[in-house]
């Protein structure tokens, strides 16, 4: 598993739960291209799931992510980025 960076660590810690593309930018305050280039890096690791809106309160998972367009989904840490924010090291 690669090392995260510090900001990818505060990403990761905003997606134990499925939140969307707004809430965790208010969050962790970082910039729309952060957010958009720290997503980017944590799903090519498998560090991060992308969801879309289907009903109230329901999430449907998906394989593909549009880059240009990060804030109509829904992410979630999988697995493996949970483990990594056990062993970040600043």
């Amino acid at each position: 598993m690669r090392s995260i960076t510090s900001s990818e660590y505060q990403v990761l810690q905003k997606l134990v739960f499925i939140e969307s593309f707004d809430t965790v930018q208010s969050e962790t305050g970082l910039s729309y291209g952060e957010l958009r280039d720290d997503l980017i890096n944590l799903l090519s690791s498998g560090m991060v799931e992308v969801y879309t809106d289907h009903e109230e309160h329901a999430h449907i998972k998906r394989t593909y992510f549009d880059s240009d367009h990060p804030n109509r989904y829904y992410y979630r840490a999988t697995k493996t980025g949970l483990d990594a924010i056990k062993t970040f090291r600043p």
